[in-house]
């Protein structure tokens, strides 16, 4: 029974975890996803789309239709770079959605360790950062 699978666990446990994210994204016109974009370009600006594919991990199609939508409602924009690279940066409006998305996803984290504790939490970085190592 696929309910009883701790993968069916970590999915359930992610959609709680995004749900609680989710509107504050959907206030600023953001969709999910796009925060983890933006995150990747607050750590640094300016790089080119095919960085951020190989850094976020998603197909270049997705990274692509992304930034379409994130540049349509003026959080970045997007230069011609060498030959076919497009390099892309954070306009005023994109710096200015980092301290409430951050926000959200640190509220997020004070309520998982609410319900957690603190042992079972550091327990569960700790086990999540094993699955997520290459």
């Amino acid at each position: 029974m696929i309910e009883k699978t701790v993968a069916y666990a970590l999915l359930k446990g992610m959609k709680a975890t995004r749900g609680a994210i989710s509107p504050v994204l959907a206030e600023r016109g953001l969709h999910p996803g796009q925060d983890l974009m933006l995150s990747a370009l607050w750590r640094e600006d300016g790089v080119s789309q095919a960085e951020l594919v190989a850094r976020l991990g998603i197909e270049a199609p997705t990274v692509s239709k992304a930034l379409q939508r994130l540049e349509k409602v003026g959080y970045v924009r997007r230069e011609a770079g060498r030959g076919r690279s497009r390099r892309v940066y954070l306009t005023e409006k994109g710096h200015a959605l980092r301290r409430p998305v951050e926000q959200a996803w640190r509220n997020a984290d004070r309520r998982l360790s609410r319900r957690l504790g603190g042992e079972d939490m550091a327990t569960l970085r700790r086990i999540l950062s094993r699955l997520t190592q290459e």
